[in-house]
């Protein structure tokens, strides 16, 4: 679900959960991780570094880019040296 559908999340009338980081993390694709974790990056980047949801999003963003590195995703070199 993106910012537009849940704009409560990025405004001030409720406070990121680190449920709603999971939520928002969930199944994934490798295709769409860079894009997730994009997002959970502005949720917990106003919060505190003690934060429930901030270390839960800092742990989905780990995650979210190991994902991304392994998704045998060809596009950047085409098989091609240079």
């Amino acid at each position: 679900m993106s910012e537009s559908e849940t704009p409560a999340l990025l405004g001030h009338e409720h406070e990121v959960t680190a449920e709603d980081i999971r939520a928002l993390a969930g199944a994934s694709t490798p295709h769409f991780a860079l894009q997730v974790r994009n997002r959970i990056r502005r949720l917990i980047a106003p919060l505190p570094a003690e934060h429930p949801a901030r270390l839960e999003g800092e742990r989905k963003i780990a995650r979210l880019e190991e994902l991304a590195d392994h998704s045998g995703d060809p596009r950047g070199t085409l098989g091609i040296s240079h």
